[in-house]
């Protein structure tokens, strides 16, 4: 009795686990092809790489299971390990790029999760195929003549062509196929440096047979159906890299607002070279206009000066280059300073001491700039005691000095530099300075009550320093606390009033800001300097800032507020809310949280609650929805043959979900199932009582009927508690068929992406696979697999087991026929002795280390209970062989089909044409090591029962 009491136990234990387990599982995830592949390798280094043509469309599936249904994420990176994650990411199932461009390959990654163990993740390598056409060049060996192609000289043809995968080249000359070693004048050879990518034609010691067309035909192999490209070349005496001569000046001078002009003509060169323009190594300006060598810039700007160049190419020797320099003329930013004699320590200006002004102004061209001094209008002329400096090479260019000597009363007066261009047509830029007994160097004050600043977040600020003296210079604003940029990104900002104003000031502008004086427009002296302390206060930032929580009727709860930051942090005041209702308040002297505690909560008790944390700036809100609202139901996508066809024109569907916390709320008393025709606007609904409590992780089911064929349906399903109705969830149910829907001849042949609704077996080591010879690559396992589907067509489906890396010997692979019914056969609707079914399929198993093809008979009445009906092993040579076999199922049944991996990679068994009769078979195969299964019988459960009784009979001894 031990040994029964033991098996009892266990199986308790199992039961248990089953049920405190649920159906809550973690996601698992694969990635399978559809739309345009030229391949896709199983296996090759451990990876999935899928090949795909230039401009097709990629289209990736992700298949996920696990409950909760996992949500899906694609990401790529192009390869490496250094490379980043893009920024866009998709979340749908599918991935589909429409027309791929090359830099569109990489690693593809598919991520599932569900929030249950570790994210599944998943990669494919997606190889982009492309063939550009082919480039040749020419060029002569190095100190020869360099414009023509005379006799006795060397020349080298390279050809050249972008393409993946790597691309073979060959060669012609008219006719003639060239190859190594077929004339004793041409050499064909891969130099290193380019790793065999590209192919050079050298002809040594031309000949006059060596004046011919010469042909370089690209070729990728026809992989992925790109034809071979091909280039032409035609070499003669005259063949010669290009001459060309630009017919402008260098430089050319331009006013802003005149149209230039350049002209470029080719001076030699055969074949014709081909004329092209680019500006400073960049774009040429939108409003260019380009007629062959012909460039012309209508109403030029200083902002589209530069270097232009005419390119000339033909593919012979190096593209000849002729460049240009358009100077476009300007004067720009006009600025003085005074310094004041810089033998005495006083900064101030006085009478008998030196003082000299100095004028700055950016001109292009340099060259052209003019200075003229004007004192109160009138020209002034260099003298003894007014020195006047064109240059000064103590200072940047473009600087004009004024030296006054021995200053008199008679000095003071208004200064003026004069800037202009040596050929006019730009405006002159003048610049007065006042020399006075009023003019003193400036002295800096911030005034009273501007310092500290204290400004709300969001508030324009305008930050003040006051300048005195004359004349005023302008002021540089810049963080006196900090190594930052200012608010316009510069370091240093300029203000020629004094004021910094800032617009919608933020908490990270707090700062100390230095106002220093600049020698710009003012004296060239020790710059003085104020500092303006800003300080921006803002509302308490808290968290939680939203939170919802559900709660059933009668339960305590506590809900908190905390302060992450706020300026000013002190005085802090907490208000809480229930709707408009007054709660509690309250001040946050020592703590950074406030917590509200619900006792028991009561139907008045539902609502949001609010709380609000104020300091001068504002107020920061945390917000917690309290609700009795059940969670939203979890669709189980992963029941056991959910689909079956009751009748001939309808079909039913098991519908089965579980319940996120179905204990966080009150008890669920229902659900309300809406169900509508996708594309249809009417909603039919119902009410599914429960009865008792649903636990974490119980999977519960309804069943669909009279759903009509083959129409997709749209289900929403709405928890119902006392607080009324919870989160309601949605999911469409397609209807799948078998290629023949009246099962009682099913067949099928795997054409189909749906495969008939087969289901492969997640609980062994690897699946079935679905090809074709068209796409199967046998690079790698060449004898071993089928070379065409059961039919003969190397365009046909069938099923197969892949049996390379990783797999490893005695490796299962289960697919798993529709579930189907037994019908009745008596008019009293019971189901007829011994039903007899045909099963036949076609099986290829070639291959030195084939291993076994099985086949189970599964019942709904037997459960976890698989009866062998059929095996076989080994080698049987490169063909498809038929089995059949007698299967006589009391109840609803499918068959699993079973693939084991032998002793190596030379083991793919394939499958095909799959056939379900009703009847007995007809000329069974011989020797096809068949086994009829029938039911047992009344004699051998007795038999049975007799051993069992024997064994417990025997240990009780």
């Amino acid at each position: 009795m031990d040994i029964v009491f033991g098996l009892l136990w266990l199986l308790a234990a199992f039961l248990k686990g089953i049920i405190c387990q649920g159906v809550y599982a973690p996601p698992n995830v694969r990635i399978i092809h559809s739309g345009h592949a030229c391949n896709v390798e199983e296996e090759r280094y451990s990876e999935r790489v899928y090949t795909i043509r230039e401009g097709e469309t990629l289209e990736l599936a992700c298949l996920v299971s696990g409950h909760p249904r996992p949500q899906i994420r694609w990401t790529k990176t192009a390869g490496s390990a250094s490379d980043r994650f893009h920024d866009s990411s998709m979340f749908n199932e599918t991935l589909r790029i429409m027309g791929i461009q090359r830099h569109q390959g990489g690693r593809y990654y598919c991520k599932a999760d569900n929030g249950l163990g570790s994210p599944a993740i998943k990669s494919i390598r997606v190889d982009v195929y492309y063939l550009d056409d082919p480039v040749v060049t020419v060029h002569q060996s190095v100190g020869e003549a360099k414009e023509q192609f005379y006799y006795e000289r060397t020349v080298f043809l390279r050809c050249a062509a972008n393409s993946n995968p790597p691309v073979r080249y060959s060669w012609r000359r008219g006719r003639e196929f060239l190859s190594q070693g077929s004339d004793k004048g041409v050499e064909i050879y891969e130099p290193f440096f380019t790793q065999g990518e590209t192919k050079i034609l050298k002809l040594k010691n031309l000949r006059p047979q060596d004046y011919a067309n010469y042909t370089c035909t690209a070729s990728v192999r026809s992989v992925c159906g790109i034809p071979d490209k091909s280039v032409l070349f035609q070499l003669t005496n005259k063949t010669a890299s290009p001459t060309i001569k630009l017919l402008v000046e260098d430089p050319i001078v331009a006013n802003p607002g005149q149209t230039v002009t350049l002209v470029c003509i080719t001076t030699g060169g055969e074949p014709s070279p081909v004329l092209t323009w680019v500006r400073n190594a960049e774009e040429l300006p939108n409003k260019s206009v380009v007629n062959g060598g012909t460039l012309t810039i209508p109403a030029i700007s200083t902002e589209e000066a530069g270097v232009y160049s005419c390119v000339a190419s033909n593919n012979v020797g190096n593209p000849a280059k002729k460049s240009t320099n358009i100077i476009v003329r300007a004067l720009r930013k006009g600025r003085f300073w005074i310094t004041p004699d810089p033998y005495h320590n006083d900064d101030n200006i006085q009478i008998g001491r030196e003082v000299k002004i100095s004028c700055q102004v950016e001109a292009t061209p340099a060259e052209e700039l003019m200075f003229s001094w004007l004192k109160n209008g009138r020209p002034l002329r260099s003298s003894e005691r007014m020195v006047i400096t064109q240059t000064d090479p103590d200072v940047a260019p473009g600087t004009t000095n004024l030296d006054i000597i021995d200053l008199k009363f008679t000095d003071f007066g208004t200064y003026t530099c004069v800037a202009s261009l040596r050929n006019g047509g730009i405006p002159e830029i003048s610049i007065d300075v006042n020399i006075s007994s009023t003019t003193v160097p400036p002295s800096l004050t911030v005034p009273r009550g501007k310092s500290p600043l204290v400004v709300q977040e969001g508030d324009t600020v305008e930050l003040q320093c006051l300048v005195s003296g004359k004349p005023k210079p302008i002021i540089l604003w810049s963080h006196a606390d900090k190594e930052a940029l200012m608010p316009d990104g510069s370091m240093q900002t300029e203000s020629y009033d004094g004021t910094l104003r800032i617009v919608n000031v933020s908490r990270e502008m707090t700062s100390m800001y230095r106002c220093q004086t600049s020698q710009y427009n003012g004296f060239n002296v020790k710059p003085r300097e104020a500092i303006v302390e800003l300080i921006v206060q803002y509302p308490p930032a808290v968290e939680r800032v939203y939170m919802e929580i559900r709660q059933g009727l009668g339960r305590a709860f506590t809900l908190t507020c905390r302060v992450l930051r706020a300026h000013p942090s002190r005085v802090l005041k907490y208000e809480w809310k229930l709707g408009t209702r007054l709660l509690t308040v309250g001040q946050l002297d020592t703590r950074d949280e406030t917590e509200y505690h619900v006792r028991a909560l009561n139907r008045e008790g539902y609502g949001a609650y609010t709380c609000d944390i104020t300091n001068e700036a504002g107020t920061g809100r945390c917000t917690f929805l309290v609700t009795g609202k059940a969670f939203a139901p979890e669709f189980y996508y992963d029941t056991y043959s959910a689909l079956w066809q009751s009748k001939p024109s309808v079909y039913g569907f098991k519908l089965q979900w579980t319940q996120m916390n179905p204990s966080a709320v009150d008890r669920i008393m229902a659900y309300r199932l809406g169900i509508k025709q996708v594309g249809q606007q009417r909603w039919w609904e119902q009410e599914i009582p429960i009865e008792g409590d649903i636990q974490k992780g119980e999977l519960l089911t309804y069943n669909l009927t009279e759903l009509v064929k083959p129409e997709a349906y749209q289900v929403r399903l709405t928890p119902i508690t006392r607080f009324g109705e919870g989160d309601s969830t949605e999911r469409i149910i397609h209807y799948s068929a078998p290629v023949n829907p009246h099962w009682s001849k099913f067949h099928c042949n795997f054409e189909e992406e749906t495969i008939c609704m087969f289901t492969q077996d997640k609980t062994e080591e690897f699946d079935w696979t679905r090809h074709s010879a068209a796409i199967r690559d046998t690079k790698y396992t060449p004898n071993t697999g089928p070379s065409s589907d059961r039919s003969g067509s190397k365009q046909g489906y069938y099923m197969y087991i892949e049996t390379s890396r990783p797999r490893q010997e005695g490796d299962k692979a289960r697919l798993l026929t529709p579930l189907f019914n037994v019908a009745p056969k008596s008019p009293y609707g019971n189901v007829a002795l011994n039903p007899t079914y045909c099963f036949s399929f076609y099986y290829h198993m070639y291959g030195k280390h084939i291993g076994t093809l099985n086949v189970y008979l599964r019942q709904k009445s037997q459960t976890g209970q698989d009866s062998s009906v059929w095996t076989l092993s080994g080698n049987q040579g490169d063909r498809w062989k038929q089995a059949r076999v007698n299967i006589h199922p009391t109840s609803s049944f499918q068959l699993v089909l079973e693939g084991i991996r032998g002793s190596g990679i030379e083991g793919d068994i394939a499958i095909d044409d799959v056939t379900i009769e009703e009847g007995e078979c007809r000329d069974p195969p011989p020797n096809s090591n068949l086994r009829s299964l029938a039911p047992p019988t009344a004699k051998h459960i007795w038999q049975l029962c007799f051993t069992l009784l024997l064994v417990l009979f025997v240990h009780r001894r």
